[in-house]
């Protein structure tokens, strides 16, 4: 029986591209564990049902009972799945640090998803999901309103800004940053910090890009 649960597990792990160190991982046990297994050494494993779990079959296939590996299996629920029956929605992690002075912003960005619940992210806006994205905010300049480290929910939908002295992410130059912004009566806009020590800038056509508006600031306590 130990080498069919060592060739089946196996089979199932090559199946679902899994390595031994990530099956370890999952099941909550050292790589050393399933590579015995996979030698046939520790057929009767009290882990054998978790591990049959996350191979997404049962221990009765892998022991040789069932030749059927889908045969009385519980299907692994897909984020998708988990995110719907939760109301959760994803929302896109910029690896982006926004710089309350400036940071440069030609730099490769790397997305990760996050998942929120859809009722805080009403509570904030009624923006479809794809058009929002968290990011990080450096620097003291929009201290004390934003500090540094700060993750900020920026919506994209919102890029003109009529009303003066709300919070934007802006492309200024090569650079991204977090600023309060006002319209002027003569076309341009003043690009104001929280911050009383760091004075204000002006920008006319074509030197500064909205990104979005900055709808939330979420800060470690």
């Amino acid at each position: 029986m130990s080498e069919i649960v060592g060739d089946r597990i196996r089979k199932r792990m090559e199946e679902l591209g899994l390595s031994q160190s990530e099956l370890a991982r999952r099941v909550g046990v050292r790589q050393p564990t399933i590579s015995r297994l996979l030698l046939g050494e520790a057929a009767g494993s009290r882990h054998l049902h978790v591990i049959a779990r996350e191979l997404g079959t049962t221990p009765q296939y892998l022991t040789g009972e069932t030749d059927d590996p889908s045969e009385g299996a519980m299907p692994l629920p897909t984020p998708e799945l988990l995110a719907d029956q939760l109301d959760l929605v994803e929302i896109k992690e910029l690896d982006l640090k926004f710089g309350m002075g400036a940071t440069y912003l030609d730099v490769p960005v790397t997305p990760e998803s996050r998942y929120f619940s859809a009722s805080w992210l009403r509570s904030y806006t009624t923006s479809s999901p794809d058009q929002l994205f968290f990011a990080r905010g450096i620097g003291d300049s929009m201290a004390p309103t934003i500090l540094d480290s700060d993750m900020v929910l920026v919506d994209c939908t919102q890029k003109t800004p009529h009303i003066g002295d709300q919070i934007w992410a802006i492309a200024y130059g090569m650079t991204g940053m977090i600023k309060r912004l006002r319209p002027m009566p003569d076309g341009s806009v003043k690009i104001l910090s929280d911050n009383e020590r760091v004075p204000p800038e002006i920008a006319v056509d074509g030197e500064m890009h909205v990104i979005g508006r900055v709808v939330a600031v979420i800060r470690k306590v």
